[in-house]
């Protein structure tokens, strides 16, 4: 009976579904701890004031969130040095994040259950984001301008937001300044280096010409001068405003306000309140730039490299691609040496990331790279235009990675389209240049859209080869601006995959950056997601269009 159930195959079926469905499991269970880790960075949770024994007869006040717990065994405790009560079998300790990094030199404590002596969470506690040194923890006792106390008390919380709103408002205004029109400015001048540079190399730098430069940079130091006033001028006036606040061992410190990000009362505030907040938090998170070594702050460069270097990766994967693969499968000789193209084909899609990272640096950096240098931009030498790491770069090592992909896939539509399809395109006087065009490679397109797909999904998550061929920790500008050509392949980018490993293997604050490693791998997915269905949607318009001719 046994033998005659396993011979009918019933087995292998049950088998292969329960492999499937723990795959799923797996995947589905990974997915929503990375959810769950991540989002749960954004919401507000309340604040706790400790009174804490540090010393038998000995209390002090510590403020700060509750982010973990550990339970260690009167063994394990022990070993670490602690002091454990006759007859307890456990020691209980709490992770308290108390922030003022400036003020108690780490943003994370340990605090003992049984050292507890009492934990309230008063309403007037403030949690406080600052532009550096983390978050500050404490009370807030009053608002100045320009050093005159301007509220205090019940009043000094209100007064605090509306002087804050304002602050932001100039800081965006500063920034703006900053990198549009400074940067345009920059841009000019550093445009007007490379032209007089130029000219000199070619022997055509004359007076007439030098006469033109030196007025023109004369009125790009008028602007910058005129910029730097209006800059100056909000400066002035974004420093008028301090708050004075109060942290856990009752020291009050003075705080300028425009190194504050925002403001916040958690013990305060309804579950509405929180809601809303939790979503500023997430869209700040996606909208803004880095701050604190990339552990504080929004991501948004990030993303926006990693959109970028894909779709530049897409347009250049998808023609050479399937140019191969008609070749190979339309025009070729089937025969030994076809034969051994497809094996290395096929064995390229299983060379390890890091070697093509390494082929990108040599080949296209410093070959391809260094001779654009030589040739079209003499004037900059000594420094690199094309011959450093950058997007272009970046974007063809992985073209180059995902090609073995497209190839196949495409190879693989065009076997499935019936021999008929093409004799019958022939036999209607068409040549064998506009059959594929017209009647092959748009029935095929389905199949290419399924290896540009697959060439999405690996490349978005690729690390190794970028670190070598344009990646960086933190980039001063993005690709795309205002400035001609406004597309710069020759920068250098910011990519999520990258800034996950910096943030979690590079992070001096190791326990800051958990809650980011989580919610930027979340919106890694989240983007791989949102570019496949996409190309998706695309695939699946291409094949109800061409389902006639294919039935």
């Amino acid at each position: 009976m046994i033998k005659a159930w396993f011979k009918s195959g019933s087995p292998w079926i049950w088998m292969t579904a329960g492999a499937v469905g723990i795959n799923l499991l797996l995947v589905i269970g990974l997915l929503l701890l990375i959810a769950v880790r991540g989002l749960g960075h954004f919401w507000v949770t309340d604040v706790f004031e400790y009174h804490y024994e540090e010393h038998e007869g000995s209390l002090t006040r510590v403020i700060g969130e509750q982010v973990g717990e550990s339970l260690l065994s009167a063994a394990e405790a022990r070993e670490a040095g602690y002091e454990v009560p006759d007859g307890a079998e456990y020691v209980q300790k709490f992770l308290i994040k108390t922030g003022n990094r400036d003020i108690l030199g780490s943003d994370f404590r340990w605090l003992k259950a049984q050292h507890i002596k009492q934990r309230a969470s008063p309403v007037d506690l403030v949690v406080i984001e600052r532009r550096e040194w983390g978050n500050f923890y404490g009370r807030l006792l009053s608002v100045k301008d320009s050093g005159n106390v301007i509220a205090e008390g019940a009043q000094a919380w209100q007064v605090a937001q509306d002087k804050l709103a304002d602050v932001l408002v100039q800081h965006d205004k500063i920034a703006r300044l900053q990198s549009r029109e400074v940067g345009a400015i920059n841009h000019a001048l550093d445009r007007l280096r490379l032209r007089q540079r130029a000219l000199e190399l070619r022997n055509q730098w004359n007076d007439e010409k030098r006469q033109a430069f030196e007025l023109a940079r004369q009125d790009h130091q008028k602007a910058y001068e005129i910029i730097q006033r209006d800059i100056a001028a909000l400066n002035v006036e974004m420093k008028r405003f301090s708050l004075v606040v109060q942290e856990s061992g009752g020291r009050q410190i003075s705080l300028p306000m425009h190194r504050v990000v925002k403001l916040t009362q958690p013990n305060a505030m309804n579950l509405l309140d929180k809601s809303i907040d939790y979503v500023r938090n997430f869209v700040s998170f996606v909208s803004d730039n880095p701050r604190e070594a990339n552990t504080e702050g929004g991501i948004f460069p990030a993303i926006f490299g990693t959109v970028l270097m894909v779709f530049l990766m897409s347009i250049v994967v998808t023609p050479f691609g399937v140019v191969a693969a008609v070749y190979l499968r339309e025009y070729a000789r089937q025969g030994f040496v076809t034969r051994i193209i497809r094996i290395s084909v096929n064995n390229l899609a299983g060379v390890p990331s890091i070697v093509y990272g390494v082929f990108g640096l040599g080949f296209f950096v410093y070959i391809i790279g260094g001779g654009i240098d030589r040739v079209f931009y003499p004037e900059a030498a000594p420094a690199p235009v094309f011959g450093t790491p950058g997007l272009l770069w970046a974007s063809l090592t992985l073209a180059l990675l995902t090609l073995p992909v497209v190839i196949v896939a495409t190879e693989e539509g065009l076997s499935r389209i019936p021999k008929s399809i093409r004799e019958g395109s022939l036999a209607l006087g068409a040549t064998k240049a506009e059959t594929l065009w017209r009647t092959v490679l748009p029935m095929a397109s389905p199949a290419i859209m399924t290896g540009l797909i697959l060439a999405i999904a690996r490349a978005a998550g690729e690390v190794a080869p970028l670190m070598l061929v344009g990646v960086v920790k933190l980039a001063p500008t993005l690709p795309l601006d205002g400035n001609f050509p406004y597309l710069h392949l020759d920068r250098k980018f910011m990519h999520m995959g990258f800034h996950i490993y910096d943030v979690g293997f590079q992070s001096p604050n190791v326990e800051t950056a958990r809650p980011l490693v989580y919610a930027t791998s979340f919106l890694l997915v989240l983007v791989i997601v949102g570019l496949n269905m996409f190309a998706i949607s695309i695939r699946n318009n291409l094949r109800e269009k061409y389902r006639a001719l294919e039935n």
